[in-house]
């Protein structure tokens, strides 16, 4: 079925493709303070190309595996504390850090994973220099997880945690508008797309993780929402599909797209926990 274009004509349409462009490059830049006393945080400072990188480490226990939190777009370290609070509780040496054009590194436009798989590799490598002889693992939340999947090679880590991470920005660019506009939204997806991309060297065909989770060898574990509008079950099941073994899938009863350690905290600590523990401490259910 055709959909009508909106009162005013093509051009009218293409105003409305700017301004759900314009929302889908906007970043929520927020201050942040510094993490609860409880976590004994330090901060640090990195540089990804000409971009500063600032974060948190968090010291763990000898001996217990390293965690690396890679935030979701428009969200920043700040967002993750939670997950930290959670995972150096279990002894982890924990790094959380700010990609470009988030919270306190520096203000950059968001290519969703491009340019971020840079500041994801500038940070790992960083967390083996602060916490040496340790497995690492990765948690990455949407963008973080693109991050982690993109770039020139896999990420060399022990375990990797994907969570609510898009296959493709083409679906992940549709299925917003889509959210937010209906028929309408799904129909100027791809004028969208095309005045987003390419954007500071990456184009929507660098940003398809879908095409290059295969190439991880560490164990993956991907989890979303069973009613995420934003990466739908069935993309998260593609892209589950793409893994190597071993892998396990979680599709979280009742969640969207939203905070999967807020919406079923302790489900998520369980599951997380063991999965982290297995590859991380060669712990295994029952040990």
């Amino acid at each position: 079925m055709r959909v009508p274009a909106p009162r005013g004509g093509r051009g009218s349409a293409l105003v409305l493709a700017m301004l759900a462009a314009s929302i889908l490059m906007s970043c929520a830049l927020r201050s942040r303070p510094a993490p609860a006393d409880d976590l004994g945080a330090r901060s640090v400072e990195l540089r990804s190309g000409p971009d500063t990188l600032r974060g948190w480490f968090v010291p763990g226990r000898l001996g217990a595996g390293a965690v690396l939190v890679l935030h979701g777009v428009g969200a920043s370290s700040r967002d993750m504390l939670e997950r930290a609070r959670f995972l150096a509780a279990a002894g982890y040496a924990v790094l959380l850090v700010d990609f470009r054009g988030h919270g306190e590194s520096t203000p950059e436009r968001t290519t969703w994973g491009g340019l971020e798989s840079r500041d994801a590799r500038v940070a790992l490598a960083y967390l083996r220099l602060a916490a040496p002889h340790e497995r690492v693992g990765v948690i990455g939340i949407s963008m973080g997880g693109a991050a982690a999947l993109l770039g020139a090679t896999p990420l060399a880590v022990d375990a990797l945690v994907l969570e609510s991470v898009y296959p493709t920005i083409a679906d992940a660019v549709r299925n917003r508008l889509g959210a937010w506009l209906g028929r309408l939204g799904r129909a100027i997806a791809p004028t969208v797309l095309t005045s987003l991309f390419p954007r500071d060297g990456v184009s929507a065909d660098d940003l398809r993780p879908i095409d290059r989770i295969h190439e991880q060898t560490a164990p993956v574990f991907v989890i979303a929402g069973s009613d995420d509008r934003y990466t739908t079950v069935q993309e998260t099941r593609d892209l589950f599909a793409h893994a190597q073994q071993p892998k396990e899938l979680w599709e979280v009863p009742g969640a969207a797209h939203d905070d999967l350690h807020a919406f079923s905290r302790g489900d998520y600590e369980r599951r997380v926990g063991a999965f982290l523990a297995r590859y991380l401490r060669g712990l295994h259910a029952g040990s």
